[in-house]
């Protein structure tokens, strides 16, 4: 089992940048699949995840070559119809964006196509799409609650007005993306707004969409232009450092070329809110994203109330989001992420867990956690629960411990940031 051992070496200083957008590669790959023509995508990030979904689409007779360029790939779209059955089940490893994504897509296909994963995306459910993509007219078997693998029979399907139970953008994009493949115009709309990726790059592909307040609608059948785009800088991996260097003393970096989107900014409103010294420079958009330098100094925290639509917007960050909280003064209260149940793990159970061997007085709810921050965190042995972000959010909490502290299991690191102890190691003091 791969390990990952770190102490406190000092502060966190220099200029780095963070991996391409998760979030963006994979709709990025999808949208230039389903256009008409060549597309040429420039940062993809290449990495487990969304190479899951590279793969997925060359196995239903996609042509995706790399680039000359580190990060460039060129994808030779066929339009909504342009997909083949592929050649047994296609397996999505740990990305649940890869599942949830490609079943609006394989819902509205002419054949009959499963989806599966490894053991960990096998116990996630997947009621929530299985049940609007059924009402468009699709079937899909899993089993039982929900639980992949997923067979989905496609076409045939029929516009609809989703109101969807969660602020879920993976949800919202694979209603969307069925209803790309509509006679129509299919609507949903969310108790609060999720990352808007989806809508921003269909826009870009020149597809007839509405967007009022929480509710999103699109007019199929839509023909797609080809993409022609830079990913930014994923947000979520930099808040790691971002936190780091909050949190040691001493520390200055700039993460450069971040994508600060409204939708999933909420980490760096959250932060601010507790006392952070965060600044934003060269603000400038870059392909219909707005792009920034994050510069982050090392501050005294403070306990907040966190909640709303706070949490949505820094859903991914809430693992890093608790390491601030557990070294800041005074109480932290985070609810309103009962969706973190049923993440890669329990983020809500396993943060929890691992915060208190380090020593921190934890309270868990249904919801989130009530963190009680203390000056100094105790080393131990973690357990990453075969969880990216935890792995690396533990990783960061290791920096200020006491002595040495280990974590385990952390080749799932790789799913989503490969070259993560390499850039730390390079902030540190040699």
């Amino acid at each position: 089992m791969n390990r990952i051992s770190i102490k406190n070496k000092g502060p966190l200083r220099g200029e780095l940048h963070a991996p391409p957008d998760k979030s963006i590669s994979h709709r990025a790959v999808i949208l230039s699949c389903l256009a008409g023509g060549r597309s040429v995508i420039h940062n993809f990030l290449m990495a487990e995840d969304p190479l899951r979904t590279l793969d997925a689409f060359r196995r239903m007779g996609i042509d995706i070559q790399t680039g000359e360029q580190a990060g460039e790939i060129i994808i030779g779209g066929r339009g909504l119809w342009g997909l083949k059955a592929p050649d047994g089940a296609i397996d999505c490893g740990n990305s649940g964006t890869t599942m949830r994504l490609l079943s609006g897509v394989l819902a509205a296909q002419p054949f009959t196509s499963t989806l599966t994963g490894d053991a960990s995306l096998t116990r996630r459910p997947m009621q929530r799409i299985i049940t609007p993509l059924t009402e468009m007219g699709a079937r899909i078997t899993s089993e039982k609650g929900g639980y992949p693998p997923l067979k989905i029979t496609g076409g045939g399907l029929r516009p609809i007005h989703y109101r969807s139970p969660v602020a879920s953008a993976q949800v919202k994009s694979a209603v969307l993306l069925a209803g790309l493949f509509c006679d129509g115009v299919t609507t949903v709309s969310e108790p609060a707004k999720s990352r808007d990726h989806t809508e921003r790059m269909l826009s870009a592909c020149g597809v007839d969409i509405r967007i009022s307040g929480n509710e999103v609608s699109v007019r199929g059948p839509a023909a797609l232009r080809p993409l022609h785009m830079t990913v930014p800088g994923d947000l979520s991996s930099a808040a790691f450092f971002m936190v780091g260097a909050l949190i040691v003393a001493g520390s200055e970096i700039t993460v450069k070329n971040t994508g600060i989107n409204p939708t999933r900014s909420g980490i760096i409103d959250i932060l601010k809110m507790m006392g952070a010294d965060i600044r934003l420079e060269n603000e400038r958009e870059v392909s219909g994203e707005p792009v920034a330098d994050i510069r982050v100094k090392h501050s005294e925290l403070s306990g907040a109330e966190i909640g709303g639509d706070l949490v949505v917007r820094a859903i991914d960050e809430f693992p890093v989001l608790c390491v601030a909280a557990a070294k800041a003064r005074g109480r932290t209260v985070i609810t309103g992420a009962r969706e973190l149940r049923v993440k890669e793990s329990d983020r809500i159970a396993s943060m929890a867990a691992e915060l208190r061997k380090m020593g921190v007085a934890v309270e868990e709810l249904e919801d989130g956690l009530i963190i009680e921050g203390r000056e100094d965190l105790v080393s131990a042995d973690i357990e990453s629960y075969g969880d990216h972000r935890i792995a690396m959010s533990m990783i960061i909490a290791g920096l200020t411990a006491d002595n040495e502290t280990t974590v385990r299991d952390t080749e799932c690191v790789n799913t989503s940031f490969p070259g993560f102890m390499e850039i730390l190691q390079g902030l540190l003091p040699a």
